[in-house]
This record gives C-alpha cells, sequence and structure tokens, in this order.
C-alpha cells in the first residue's frame, strides 16, 4: 500500500480515502476507476509549496492534463493553483469548458492544426508551444489573419536520453517531438520567430521522457537550457527569456520494485543547479515551469473488476479473467507496464497466488498482468489494480465495443460520480 489514500479497514477490504471498494463496486458497477481526490489535491499542494521554497515562488506547476482528463480534474488542479497542459484540440476544449482561462493554459502538440490553433487565440491561449518551423510560420499567418498575437515558447529537443521506455523517451535527438539543439536548427528557430510581427517568444520548453525515477536527467536538461538561453542572448542581448519550462515525467510507484525519490528532491536539484548555472552565464534567472501529470493522478487511482472465470493450466499458467481488459488499461499491451494486483475483498490476507490477469477482448496478448502474485481469487471477487489514475481512463478506448468505465472520486469518506459510464446507446451515438 504505497499510495497514502490507500488502507485495509476492518472488514479486510482494500479502503480508498475512507470508502471501501466493494461498496464502490457494488454501487456503481465494474469495471470501475476510482480517483482519490484526497491524494490528488495533496500532491498538488506538495508541487505548489516546492516552488515556493525552492524558487521563491518564481514559477508554477503545470498539469499535464493528458495523463488524466476531465473537467472536474480540471477544476481540482486549478483550484490548487496548477495551471493545465493541453496536447489537442479536444483537451484544449475541456479545460476552457472547465473554467480555465486562457492565460493558465499551455497548449502542446507536434502538429496542431489549424481548427486547433484558430481556437487557442480566440481564447488567448497564454503559451503555444511551438513544435517545429512549419508551425512556427503557420501560426504567424494565421495570427495575423485573426488580428491576434501569439504568445509562444518553442519546443527544444535537448538531445537527452532518460532511462525509461523507448516509447516515452522524448528528449533524444531523434524524437518527433520539437526542434534539435545540437544541429543549430533550434537557435535558427529562435531567430526566425525574433523577427515575425504577431508571435512574442517568452519561453523555452522540454520535455525528456516518462517515469523517471533519477534525478540526473532533470538536472542535466536545466543545464543544457540555459546554456542554450546564454547563446541567445549572446547573440540577441535584448532578449529575456521570461520562463523556462522542463516539463515532466516524474515517476511513481506502480510496484515495490520502484524506488521513487520524493517530489522535493527533484525540484530542490534543478533549483541549484538553474541558479548555479545562471550565476555562471550571468543570466537573469527567468520563471520555471514543471509539468507533472502521471505524478499528481497516478497513484491516486485504482480500477476495481470483477473476477470472472479462472482457468488453471498445471504447469503452465493460471488465467484470471476480469471484466475490463486493454479497452480501459492498454498499457500492459502497449509496455509490459508492471502493476500492483490484489482481491479487495481480502486485501489485508497474504497474496498466495499466481495469477495472469486476462481481460476479456478477443486479442491473446489481452492482458493486464503475467505471473503475478495475489491473494487467491473466486468468482465473484473485487479485483483491484493499484497505481491507474494516469493513462488509463485518458487511452481507454471502445476496442470490441465495449463502453467505457466511470470515474467515481472519492474524498473523506464520501464519493460522487465524475464521469459516468458509458452505455451501449453512447457507442452508436455517432453511427449512420
Amino acid at each position: 500500500m504505497f499510495s497514502p489514500c490507500l488502507s485495509v479497514n476492518e472488514q479486510g477490504h482494500l479502503s480508498i480515502s475512507g470508502c471501501d471498494t466493494l461498496e464502490l463496486a457494488h454501487t456503481y458497477g465494474t469495471p470501475l476507476y476510482v480517483m482519490s481526490e484526497d491524494e490528488i489535491r495533496r500532491v498538488c499542494r506538495c508541487y505548489v509549496q516546492s516552488f515556493q521554497t525552492y524558487y521563491h515562488g518564481n514559477g508554477r506547476p503545470i498539469y499535464a492534463s493528458k495523463a488524466f482528463d476531465c473537467m472536474e480534474i480540471v477544476r481540482i488542479v486549478l483550484s490548487e493553483g496548477l495551471d493545465i497542459e493541453v496536447v489537442s484540440g479536444g483537451e484544449l476544449y475541456t479545460a476552457l469548458k472547465a473554467g480555465a482561462p486562457g492565460c493558465r493554459i499551455h497548449f502542446q502538440g507536434n502538429n496542431k492544426t489549424l481548427s486547433e490553433l484558430e481556437l487557442a487565440l480566440t481564447h488567448e491561449v497564454g503559451d503555444i508551444v511551438v513544435d517545429n518551423p512549419g508551425e512556427l510560420d503557420q501560426l504567424q499567418t494565421l495570427a495575423r489573419a485573426m488580428g491576434k498575437t501569439a504568445h509562444i515558447s518553442l519546443r527544444i529537443t535537448p538531445g537527452i536520453e532518460a532511462h525509461t521506455h523507448d516509447f516515452i523517451r522524448t528528449g533524444q535527438i531523434d524524437s518527433k517531438f520539437g526542434t534539435d539543439l545540437q544541429s543549430g536548427a533550434a537557435l535558427a528557430l529562435v531567430e526566425r520567430a525574433l523577427e515575425m510581427d504577431h508571435v512574442v517568444l517568452q519561453g523555452l520548453h522540454c520535455h525528456i521522457g516518462s517515469q523517471i525515477l533519477e534525478t540526473e536527467p532533470f538536472v542535466h536538461a536545466a543545464q543544457v537550457m540555459l546554456d542554450f538561453y546564454g547563446e541567445i542572448v549572446q547573440k540577441h542581448s535584448d532578449f529575456t527569456l521570461s520562463w523556462l519550462n522542463l516539463g515532466g515525467g516524474f515517476g511513481i510507484h506502480y510496484t515495490k520494485k520502484d524506488r521513487v525519490l520524493p517530489y522535493e528532491t527533484y525540484m530542490e536539484a534543478v533549483s541549484a543547479a538553474i541558479s548555479e548555472k545562471c550565476t555562471a552565464l550571468g543570466l537573469p534567472i527567468p520563471r520555471v515551469f514543471l509539468e507533472p501529470g502521471r505524478s499528481v493522478v497516478g497513484e491516486a487511482g485504482i480500477t476495481l473488476y470483477t473476477v470472472g472465470n479462472i482457468k488453471e493450466i498445471p504447469g503452465v499458467r493460471n488465467y484470471v479473467a476480469i471484466d475490463g481488459g486493454m479497452f480501459e488499461n492498454p498499457r500492459y499491451a502497449l509496455y509490459r507496464s508492471d502493476y500492483t494486483c490484489l482481491i479487495a475483498d481480502r486485501a489485508g490476507e497474504a497474496a498466495d497466488y499466481i495469477a495472469t490477469v486476462a481481460g476479456k477482448c478477443c486479442e491473446s496478448g489481452d492482458l493486464i498482468q503475467e505471473h503475478t502474485r495475489i491473494q487467491t481469487p473466486h468468482r465473484g471477487d473485487v479485483l483491484a489494480v493499484l497505481s491507474t489514475g494516469a493513462y488509463n481512463y485518458s487511452m481507454a478506448s471502445n476496442y470490441n465495443r465495449n463502453p467505457r468505465p466511470a470515474v467515481v472520486l472519492v474524498s473523506h469518506g464520501e464519493h460522487r460520480l465524475a464521469v459516468r459510464r458509458e452505455t451501449y446507446d453512447d457507442l452508436i451515438r455517432c453511427d449512420l
């Protein structure tokens, strides 16, 4: 139970923020995403306080909404003082409908469409993170036609390879994201932006990957980006960097094997590196932005399932089938991601059974975990998968025409619906 919101109650059931998971499963059905509002708010406050402690308030955490996005989560993180990062027109629309002002939205993406950029300019998004020269030219043309000024950052690939899965590394030279620093393309893009009359360059941005469990890559990224800032100033002495966005990627616990650092450790190390580098280069310290997503919601979320068929193949494996699968958690199929599973009915008992947790989709690879240790299961039990708050609901699909589950928020023993369960009618709503 590595998340503070989880415990075992007097009945021996798994509890999250004071709510019995069996009662939640009975009330709302399964599969079911359950998110602890208490834990989300605790982590948000941790980040905000870290900015006060290590940056003297000269910066702000930004919630990367791709980790888990719905209107209620936008309202929660905004109320805790975080900005919002979006990476699509849909995420931007969600943030706006939830009440996020444009000035607190940061719009990412490697191939924003014309309609998405129009939406951003219409609502005066405060930071459009330009990925490449083609997007910069398109934004200048569009802003001029609309009579708007686009306030932008430039996404830079700093050439840093963090120790994480190949699919979620983004800071190396060979990446679909950003403009390469080492070839000189990034400096050329800066100079191009500075010449434009409907674009105002205010920030630099980088993001080196996800589920990173060490401080060194973040420190290195800060140093590389500030060296680049110094290079820009040498050629354009009147340029002042308003902010430096170092992205996110802070790791969380998925299993006991994960050696997770306190978030303050990252903040302290990076702030020291920024101060030292700016002093050495004679640069003013810019505002600092970080973009936590997974670390805000990951450990705050669990997914509940009902156990169905149990198929034991002697000497091979034990399949424990659940009523969910890759349609609402594709991460094992994509990344072979580790998770902690347990039988919520008997959460306090020893995990004495080796199971392969199998989904209900018509795919042999539809698995949640293989050869994982859980309590001995029985048909009708509630199986919980921990640390599913990030990149589960947001990556869910309707594969095999399965409706997506509901999302329930829990806090201090109370629960409420944040996203209703899809119905079969929802599945055919757009069919002609």
